[in-house]
């Protein structure tokens, strides 16, 4: 017989001896000391019940634990009253351990996918029918030029549209949108419900780099095929003109009697051979933007880079009369970058500033080295010319395209495919033509 069964026992025996006692003191000694059997007899009882209680109170414990999620109790205590216990309190202990198992691995879980969210640079954010921001990343702020979002309401000053574009959006479709800072944003919509409450949750991607790669692409096919046809169709006149001019001082202006017109045929000729090598050198000036090589990168001093450009051109613009300031406020950042290239980016830019204020009184060019919070460096070359106006602002990167007189249009495109080649962007920035310049911008990773 186990512990426990021994023990209800004794509990019944005693029991059994003070009831048989008291009613023996009732019948034959006296009635009023019988009475003070009573309490003894139901302490004992309530003994009994409370000792074959424990099992409701123990099942009490371990379904509270469950409930609150309070996996550290321990069954243990009443071991002693017998195997049935001691299994009981082992299998009690199981459940709990199992328990307390599943949420530490739930836990890691949730913990390792809030890190994969928390870092990834692609941006998610997701919401309730009210619009109320359930979850948001770092990078979603990041795209969206936020450190704080509450509600997508919040949204429609900051960027015009997209308040509507998110909360209309179905699931499983996508959009595109444009931010202020010429920013192409992919935003992809999806639909959870959670406890009987519907959940949008959104994934934003800036494509910019992207569609610029392909633009960049698409212009050097365009530009290799336009240099192959062009380059096929003019050399052969160029060798024709050239046997023309031959034929021409060989066998016809000896024997010719009008010198007028061999000296005219002689001029359209030139003319014809002049604009067909004009041609090709102007075809041949886009080599560069179709074969531009891979950047050989190494380690370079941001301030270094920009004072030995800027110090290429101090004779120029002295004797030009424009006055010129270098601000660089990130003195010990460092590039990871190809020099050469770099720096044909900035002489391009400095030059094409210099050029603008060409009619501009007290000319000023200002080129300015910052480094953000975001882990990038900033330079911008800005000018107090006339400005670009809105037409030419969508041109302006657009191989070919140009403003100037002798330009050739390649020098800004040709500059952006190696921003772009060193992962970064080159963007320009001017209120328009009405005299308050233009600020070229140029944004590195360090």
């Amino acid at each position: 017989m186990n512990g426990f069964s021994i023990n209800i026992s004794l509990r019944v025996v005693l029991l059994t001896i003070t009831i048989t006692a008291g009613v023996w003191v009732f019948l034959d000694i006296n009635t009023s000391l019988a009475y003070l059997f009573l309490p003894l007899i139901l302490i004992q009882m309530y003994g009994i019940y409370y000792y074959l209680n424990r099992i409701n109170r123990k099942l009490t414990l371990f379904l509270e634990s469950i409930r609150y999620e309070d996996f550290s109790i321990r069954f243990s205590a009443d071991n002693k009253l017998g195997r049935s216990f001691k299994l009981l309190n082992q299998q009690f202990n199981e459940v709990l351990e199992a328990f307390r198992q599943t949420r530490a691995e739930k836990e890691a879980n949730l913990k390792y996918i809030d890190t994969i969210v928390q870092h990834i640079s692609i941006g998610v954010l997701s919401f309730d029918a009210e619009g109320k921001i359930e979850l948001i990343n770092p990078a979603a702020f990041r795209l969206l030029g936020l450190y704080r979002l509450r509600n997508l309401v919040e949204l429609k000053n900051i960027h015009p549209g997209l308040y509507d574009l998110l909360l209309e959006l179905p699931a499983n479709n996508k959009a595109l949108y444009a931010t202020k800072q010429q920013q192409q944003l992919s935003i992809h919509a999806t639909a959870v419900r959670l406890q009987g409450r519907l959940i949008k949750l959104i994934s934003i991607q800036n494509i910019h780099s992207e569609l610029q790669k392909k633009e960049l692409e698409a212009w050097q096919n365009l530009t290799k095929i336009l240099r192959h046809e062009i380059m096929n169709s003019v050399t052969p006149i160029v060798s024709l003109i050239g046997t023309m001019r031959e034929i021409v001082d060989v066998d016809i202006a000896p024997s010719a009697n009008n010198k007028e017109g061999i000296a005219d045929l002689r001029e359209a000729l030139e003319t014809v051979e002049s604009r067909s090598k004009g041609i090709m050198n102007f075809v041949n000036a886009y080599r560069d933007y179709t074969t531009l090589p891979q950047p050989q990168f190494t380690n370079i001093n941001v301030r270094t880079l920009v004072t030995g450009v800027s110090s290429l051109f101090q004779p120029d613009m002295k004797q030009a009369g424009i006055q010129f300031l270098l601000m660089v406020d990130a003195d010990q950042a460092e590039l990871h970058a190809d020099v050469s290239q770099l720096q044909m980016v900035l002489i391009n830019l400095i030059k094409n500033a210099m050029d603008a204020l060409e009619h501009t009184h007290e000319p000023a060019i200002e080129m300015k080295v910052y480094q953000p919070a975001n882990g990038q460096v900033i330079i911008e070359v800005t000018d107090n010319g006339p400005g670009i106006d809105e037409g030419a602002m969508e041109k302006i990167f657009i191989p070919f395209f140009t403003t100037k007189k002798k330009g050739s249009g390649i020098g800004l495109s040709l500059s952006q495919q190696i921003v772009q080649l060193h992962g970064g962007q080159l963007k320009v920035n001017s209120p328009g033509n009405n005299g308050n310049g233009s600020t070229f911008s140029i944004s590195l990773n360090i």
